[in-house]
């Protein structure tokens, strides 16, 4: 059959609002998927659902549906995005009723058994990772928009793709590649040369949305519409499948696809193909995210400049420490982010942050800003802070649980009202590791340098809950002999001394010549309760980059 062509306008909720226009516009496409959910994302609709019922849905969709829902329907492009949140009904009804007013006879579905709330109490929202098929049933049935709640980011195109090519369940190495598909285009820019560790390998200040050309033996090539900014190669896409990932099996409700067997190759250029991808049965549980509110956090961040710097934090730690007394968690993170001789006061200055957290509001509001606030004359030379401490904020918690496949009632809601049911798979399979994969030879011994990481490797982190994988690439089967051997976990804990104390597991994955490492606990209870300076783990692939070790000389 004919080739799929699936792009992506959305990576997160609040994405360049423009990019949907850019896709239907930049050349040809058959589907325009955009995904606006993440585990934050879940937790700030479900606050807005306390004020308001009807809410709980990406109100930017419709916005941008406001200037495109004609230019798609006039180039005959389906839309499919997971924009629905928490109420994927409420979205449907509002698009229907933008189409509507549009004069458009658009057809539009959504689907529906995510939303578990009320079986898990305490919970502000708590919903399952559906997979494609029920997006698959609403376009064999005709919709030219569907919208969903919390589906997996990849059923955005394993979806269309199973509709397109009447693929069924159990077909797996078909759906795998559709999955490998969906995880490279699901953040958008970021395979385009956006957050890439090789920026400067061409032009990022504007990268363009990435599209899939999808084969109907699922095989695809990944590129961009001619003339947009950034660039595809083999790196971007190796980037962004190391992307919030773990080892060689990667999981989701259809299909677990297998990532040891990816293969990459060039295809002209802004143009990557993937093929051989192996698929085998998904586990036999489906992942719930819940979110529920953990209690309220404060924070101060003082600033500390000039001479004695260890000195004036010890001073205010003591000064303060017997206001925390009664607090049920506080950290203290001193940054040097001063220097010797500055020549700008700024840059003679370091940041003492202290975060407070508890379930009573007050024990972290006033308790904090008064303590912190009678310091103003009393403490350190220079005392100043960056901002006021609040009266505290809530903060969220972000939980996975795992229930049967058949715990969920998946139904695909067409145009017309009709209800189709989709069933749970027929197989499954538990997950296990794979056999530890053969490492290459080692470099021959030779002359070596101290050099940052980053020299020879790239790198892309991101959170999971409270863990944080990061994944790390090389460019040549030289550097892969070097890195395979070099970077161990122990080498890992050695230069990331916050794992230390933590778990660490290394996958090794040589067809990506990459080892993705999983650091569990790092993050915390999550991003919403911001564990850490870099709550989201964004950057601690680029700490490991700036990170100095021996490396060959025949590298550099």
């Amino acid at each position: 059959m004919t080739v799929l062509r699936i792009g992506n306008a959305s990576g997160f909720y609040g994405d360049r609002f423009d990019a949907m226009r850019e896709m239907l516009t930049g050349g040809e496409l058959d589907v325009l998927t955009g995904d606006y959910l993440a585990e934050l994302t879940m937790l700030i609709l479900g606050r807005d659902r306390l004020k308001d019922p009807a809410a709980g849905y990406a109100r930017t969709f419709l916005r941008q549906l406001e200037e495109c829902l004609g230019l798609a329907h006039e180039r005959g492009v389906r839309i499919v995005a997971n924009a629905g949140g928490l109420n994927p009904a409420g979205l449907a009804d509002a698009v229907r009723t933008l189409a509507a007013r549009l004069g458009l006879p658009v057809r539009v579905a959504h689907v529906e058994g995510d939303d578990l709330t009320a079986a898990h109490p305490g919970s502000l929202a708590a919903h399952a990772y559906l997979g494609g098929f029920g997006i698959a049933a609403c376009l064999r049935e005709g919709a030219d928009v569907v919208v969903t709640g919390r589906v997996t980011d990849a059923a955005l195109v394993t979806g269309p793709a199973a509709a397109h090519f009447g693929w069924q369940p159990g077909q797996y190495d078909r759906l795998a590649g559709a999955v490998v598909a969906g995880h490279v285009l699901e953040c958008g820019t970021q395979a385009t040369g956006g957050n890439y560790a090789f920026f400067r390998d061409g032009d990022v200040r504007r990268p363009g949305f990435p599209l899939a050309e999808l084969h109907e033996d699922g095989g695809c090539v990944v590129t961009k519409h001619p003339g947009t900014g950034g660039f595809v190669d083999v790196g971007t896409v190796t980037a962004q499948l190391l992307y919030e990932t773990a080892g060689a099996r990667y999981a989701g409700p259809d299909v677990t696809a297998r990532l040891d067997t990816v293969r990459l190759s060039p295809d002209g250029p802004d143009r990557v193909r993937i093929e051989g991808v192996r698929g085998e049965a998904p586990p036999p549980t489906l992942k719930v995210g819940r979110n529920r509110l953990g209690g309220f956090r404060n924070e101060v961040v003082f600033v500390l400049t000039g001479l004695d710097v260890e000195a004036k934090a010890a001073l205010v730690r003591e000064q303060l420490e017997p206001a925390l007394g009664k607090v049920a968690e506080a950290r203290w993170e001193l940054a040097r982010t001063d220097h010797p001789d500055a020549g700008t006061e700024e840059t003679a200055s370091a940041l003492l942050r202290l975060v407070v957290r508890d379930p009573d509001q007050q024990a972290v509001g006033r308790a904090l800003s008064g303590a912190a606030v009678e310091l103003a004359l009393a403490s350190y030379p220079g005392f100043h802070v960056l901002a006021p401490p609040s009266k505290g904020s809530p903060y969220g918690v972000f939980e996975d649980v795992y229930i049967p496949h058949g715990a969920v009632d998946h139904v695909a809601v067409l145009h017309d009202g009709r209800r189709i049911s989709v069933p749970p798979p027929q197989d499954t399979r538990a997950l296990e590791p794979v056999p530890e994969p053969a490492l290459p030879e080692p470099l021959p011994p030779g002359p070596c340098r101290r050099a940052p990481l980053g020299l020879v490797a790239g790198a892309r982190s991101g959170d999971k809950g409270g863990d944080a994988n990061v994944g790390v690439w090389v460019r040549s089967d030289e550097a892969w002999r070097w890195l395979a051997h070099e970077l161990t976990t122990d080498r890992f804990r050695e230069l990331i001394p916050e794992s230390r104390a933590l778990t660490v597991r290394r996958h090794v994955l040589p067809a990506l010549r990459a080892v993705n490492f999983v650091v569990e606990g790092i993050l915390g209870a999550g991003v919403a309760a911001q564990h850490r300076f870099d709550p989201q783990a964004k950057a601690l692939g680029e700490w490991l980059r700036s990170r100095h070790l021996e490396i060959p000389e025949a590298l550099l």
